[in-house]
């Protein structure tokens, strides 16, 4: 699952990192460390320019809503519970299955947010002390690359839809909705690549902090999955498998990042320990 993530990488730092050909200056998106659904955030996507006459796709950073809104969807609603499409499943279901072969996108993230209950907390629920335990956030990201002092940036693949409100008239700026989505996958079971450095009883693998990821691209498959000229669905499946394991680190956070109003670098700053573990 992805329902929480970090963007904080400025527009010309995204454009370079993708190769981009065209970004408005006016659509900035500011750094956002606690990015929710129904957020404005940044996609990386190959489409003709409108209006240009060139058919040949150009590389764009544009702002999304995040949420999608299929193009048949009587209202907007539906969009806050699209955050997220199953890779396993993506090209059969109705909501997806045009996107998938028609509009896909990335979506650049300096990592994502999960929530782990602890094991004394999971026991007052279960013993009736508590209905509502508390969990304990971990920030999961790109570990660094070798000899590199550039913290590699997490590319989900994505899908992006348009949808027209038939209530507005055609030149109004809020005609045409322009959503996504995050693509998920099982949760990796390898060892975490800072696994040693976590305290003791803390999450080995991705897969014990949550039983499904953000799907991650790395680098090489990022120009295919952006094709727009590839359209057959079994090849494209092809591109959805995971990346190989290791490549991700995890670290304890601040609770302060379960507020959707708290934002600011300090949400992803890594802790000693575990919040849960001061409670008992």
């Amino acid at each position: 699952m992805c329902g929480r993530y970090a963007a904080s990488r400025g527009a010309e730092d995204l454009a370079r990192l993708f190769e981009v050909e065209k970004w408005e200056l006016e659509e900035a998106l500011a750094p956002d460390w606690n990015v929710a659904p129904t957020k404005q955030v940044y996609a990386v996507l190959d489409r003709p320019l409108k209006g240009s006459g060139e058919p040949r796709p150009v590389r764009q950073l544009r702002p999304l809503k995040w949420g999608l809104v299929p193009g048949w969807a009587k209202t907007p609603d539906m969009g806050v519970k699209m955050i997220n499409a199953r890779a396993e499943t993506v090209h059969e279901k109705p909501a997806y299955r045009r996107p998938f072969v028609a509009r896909r996108c990335l979506l650049p993230a300096d990592g994502y947010f999960e929530w782990v209950t602890a094991e004394g907390e999971l026991k007052l629920e279960q013993e009736g002390r508590r209905k509502r335990p508390r969990k304990q956030p971990y920030f999961i990201s790109p570990a660094p690359r070798d000899g590199s002092e550039e913290p590699p940036v997490m590319a989900m693949a994505g899908l992006y839809e348009f949808w027209r409100d038939k209530t507005l008239p055609d030149d109004h700026p809020q005609a045409w909705w322009a959503t996504c989505t995050v693509l998920t996958t099982a949760a990796e079971t390898t060892p975490l690549a800072n696994a040693d450095e976590l305290s003791e009883g803390g999450p080995g693998s991705l897969a014990d902090i949550h039983p499904r990821m953000p799907l991650m691209l790395t680098p090489d498959r990022w120009d295919a999955w952006l094709d727009p000229s590839r359209t057959d669905a079994e090849q494209l499946r092809a591109l959805l498998a995971p990346p190989p394991g290791g490549l991700m680190r995890a670290h304890p956070v601040s609770t302060d990042v379960s507020n959707v109003r708290n934002n600011g670098p300090h949400l992803v700053k890594e802790l000693p320990a575990p919040e849960e573990e001061t409670l008992f």
